[in-house]
């Protein structure tokens, strides 16, 4: 299983820090209406902060800011994200954000991030996501068991072989490679078989990254590594996000206790339309 707070074709290094969002159901996980405020109002303040300029998520509409530097989205694309019931958009130029504004301002936060309701009002070319945003705090953390988790540095040999032994897919997607906390592993005689780690992100986050290897998959393995990895972002004051696509990485999140708060998505829109005045 993979299991990844890192969606997407980029690293929070080259701009990343992107996210997609899949609507979730009373049934399956935690709703944001049942998780504590300060918790979703740090999340908030957290992807404020990523978005460059002055943004702020209130529940009236979508507010759409100017904002090259935005690290809600790659270069030249337009960021969404949704948390709670508010959202937050950030686009390239002025005249884009004016463009994206005009066509969500009556979406909720619950459909903004949806790629079919943007298409209907937006010329998309390319869309990355959606994927959650789930997030964990002390008194909430559910931890798994304790296996013989070993604590080793993100750049051992043994933290390589196994991003190489799974597909470039995966480790893409778990984001592992991209860790500056220490490894905390699961081994097989000498092999590392499942990881986990986490990111610094601003604003005292801890971007968690879990990666198993396939042979080692449906052994419950993710989740204790990732119990080390939340473990020790909360021991140190971190707020853990969990960020993911496929839906066997956040039952692993829900099963630790993480709320699902919102969901990001990146769209690019058609050159000749997104520059339109």
């Amino acid at each position: 299983m993979t299991v990844a707070a890192s969606a997407g074709q980029w690293t929070t290094r080259d701009r990343g820090g992107h996210g997609f969002s899949v609507a979730c159901t009373p049934a399956d996980c935690h709703h944001a209406t049942v998780t504590s405020d300060p918790l979703l109002e740090r999340a908030q303040r957290l992807w404020a902060d990523l978005a460059g300029a002055p943004v702020a998520f209130t529940e009236s509409a979508i507010e759409v800011v100017a904002s090259p530097r935005s690290l809600l989205c790659p270069p030249g694309w337009v960021g969404i994200v949704a948390l709670g019931r508010a959202a937050i958009a950030t686009a390239p130029d002025d005249g884009t954000a004016e463009i994206v504004q005009h066509a969500l301002n009556d979406l909720p936060a619950t459909t903004v991030i949806d790629p079919a309701a943007v298409r209907d009002r937006l010329p998309v070319q390319d869309t990355l996501g959606p994927a959650t945003l789930a997030y964990c705090d002390a008194a909430g953390f559910r931890p798994a068991e304790s296996g013989a988790v070993e604590t080793i540095s993100a750049n051992h040999t043994g933290m390589a072989a196994l991003l190489a032994r799974v597909p470039a897919e995966d480790a893409g997607e778990s984001g592992l490679a991209e860790i500056t906390s220490p490894a905390f592993v699961v081994r097989a005689g000498t092999d590392v078989i499942a990881a986990a780690g986490y990111r610094g992100w601003p604003g005292h986050t801890a971007h968690i990254s879990v990666l198993t290897a396939p042979a080692a998959r449906g052994r419950g393995l993710g989740r204790v590594v990732a119990t080390a990895a939340v473990t020790h972002a909360l021991n140190a004051g971190l707020l853990p996000q969990w960020r993911a696509r496929p839906e066997a990485s956040r039952r692993v999140a829900r099963a630790l206790g993480f709320y699902e708060l919102g969901s990001q998505l990146s769209i690019n829109l058609t050159p000749a339309d997104s520059t339109a005045q």
